[in-house]
């Protein structure tokens, strides 16, 4: 069934040198499947519970204002998946998607759930758990035959380390799939509560977590499975609307992984864990290049150091109180009494001297520039505009590009044609904002180093596989000499 590229795209692939890696597209999963599975995992409870999930999301948009508020509902997706029927049979059937690969455009195709990020979600274990193992057989089996040029990802809950270490066992160990999704968050009930869309926070798994989730990345690193997020903010803080989803969706990745990973970052899991490279999907780059140079920023003016020219005990009193006695109005001087002890909200001499860097393991500028420009990693839909500022050296301190790799979204509402997405990942090149090695590193390289880096065996059996560990072996080479 599969038809010849369309002119632009075999223009393109004629023209690059290089293959092309969709880093993050989806798949739908066909639920009748789902449901057996997950009777076979978790019996009928699980089932009922999942259903429930599903169908209440036409439920809920039935809800008035007033009650969606009630009960902490918000606004979700809807009309959000491709209505041309042999893209919808494409994201579906992994028979149909490796036969249109060619078509499409790309050599290789890394595709994560549709219903399945929902199941990370979910807050009773008794049903998050055997939903989950049911996504994942179902990956496991449905796709194992095209894994030539399509890798599944495996859905991997994180409510716990203890149950994120069982499912990577299961999915990644015994299934042998490859890819882990992971939620960069979990919504947690306040303490003295027990309802998670009522009074909660939202643990980032790091910085100030309710779990010490360093035995996940060490198995990630026995595994040799890099941790990719995906997940978003909608229905958390300002993304939780009972009107408007547009209004939800819009900064919602962006908002969520910008969390994810400022927490990871200060929580030093990159420092300790310098062999797992970590990406973070389908929120562009532009948070990414203003996270980096954010953290450069406070880390000149408040590592442990330099935050000490802030200590309120270095003011000097004296000449503060003769200035305000020379240029005070008559209220101030009237009041001059009280200037000491008004002088301490925000700058109260007796707060300790806290190194907030601490557990980050930066120590210097370079730190922070490696992380960025080596173990983290961007997922960039192929229409974002703003994936130039990734590769823009001349504003990026330090002069490095950020690591931003091409995610396609194929699946969903913003792919309206399969065919579209090589082209249009291709048009900041034909506009002149890119050049045409970041395209490569884009779609290529940094695809092959997120993945490979952590794993080089991750593309062997593929059809990328020699070229890839050409790549891997000179990028190797090219560390080596620069060390």
């Amino acid at each position: 069934m599969a038809s010849p590229p369309s002119e632009t795209t075999a223009r393109i692939r004629a023209e690059a040198d290089h293959p092309i890696l969709d880093a993050d597209g989806h798949a739908i999963e066909y639920l009748p499947c789902i449901y057996d599975l997950v009777r076979d995992a978790g019996g009928a409870k699980a089932v009922d519970g999942f259903r429930g999930l599903i169908e209440g999301m036409s439920m809920i948009r039935s809800l008035s204002v007033e009650d969606a508020l009630r009960f902490g509902a918000f606004r979700m997706g809807w009309w959000g998946l491709a209505v041309d029927a042999t893209d919808r049979a494409s994201v579906m059937l992994p028979k149909l998607f490796h036969d249109r690969l060619d078509e499409i455009g790309l050599d290789l195709a890394v595709v994560y759930p549709t219903y399945g990020l929902l199941a990370i979600g979910i807050h009773d274990p008794d049903v998050r758990i055997p939903v989950v193992r049911a996504f994942n057989r179902y990956y496991a089996e449905e796709y194992a035959p095209y894994g030539d040029r399509i890798v599944p990802a495996a859905t991997i809950p994180v409510h716990t380390p203890e149950e994120a270490v069982a499912e990577l066992d299961y999915a990644i160990g015994e299934l042998g799939l490859k890819v882990a999704m992971l939620s960069g968050h979990v919504v947690r009930p306040r303490p003295g509560t027990s309802d998670p869309r009522g009074a909660h926070w939202v643990d980032t798994l790091g910085l100030g977590s309710a779990y010490d989730y360093d035995p996940l990345w060490q198995r990630c690193a026995e595994l040799r499975v890099a941790p990719t997020f995906h997940s978003s903010a909608l229905g958390l803080d300002t993304h939780e609307s009972p009107v408007n989803y547009v209004y939800n969706k819009l900064g919602s990745f962006a908002g969520s992984l910008h969390a994810l990973c400022r927490s990871l970052v200060l929580g030093g899991v990159p420092h300790r864990f310098p062999s797992l490279r970590f990406a973070f999907l389908e929120g562009g780059a532009g948070w990414a290049v203003m996270l980096y140079a954010d953290l450069l920023a406070h880390w000149a003016k408040r590592n442990a150091e330099a935050v000490k020219q802030y200590d309120p005990r270095r003011l000097d009193r004296r000449r503060l109180r003769a200035l305000f006695e020379e240029h005070g109005s008559r209220d101030v001087k009237r009041r001059l009494d009280d200037l000491e002890r008004w002088l301490h909200p925000l700058s109260d001499p007796d707060d300790p001297l806290v190194d907030e860097f601490a557990r980050s393991g930066i120590t210097k500028p370079a730190d922070v520039r490696h992380l960025f420009a080596d173990q983290l990693y961007f997922g960039c839909e192929a229409d974002d505009p703003v994936n130039t500022w990734a590769f823009d050296r001349r504003v990026n301190p330090g002069g490095i590009a950020l690591r931003a790799v091409f995610g396609s979204d194929i699946g969903h509402w913003d792919v309206p044609d399969v065919r579209n997405v090589v082209p249009e990942s291709h048009e900041l090149v034909a506009d002149g904002l890119l050049a045409e090695a970041d395209y490569r590193a884009f779609v290529w390289e940094n695809v092959v180093d997120l993945w490979g880096g952590t794993n080089p065996d991750f593309f062997a059996g593929t059809v990328v596989e020699d070229a890839a560990r050409r790549h891997l072996r000179r990028r190797a080479e090219a560390q080596h000499v620069e060390g």
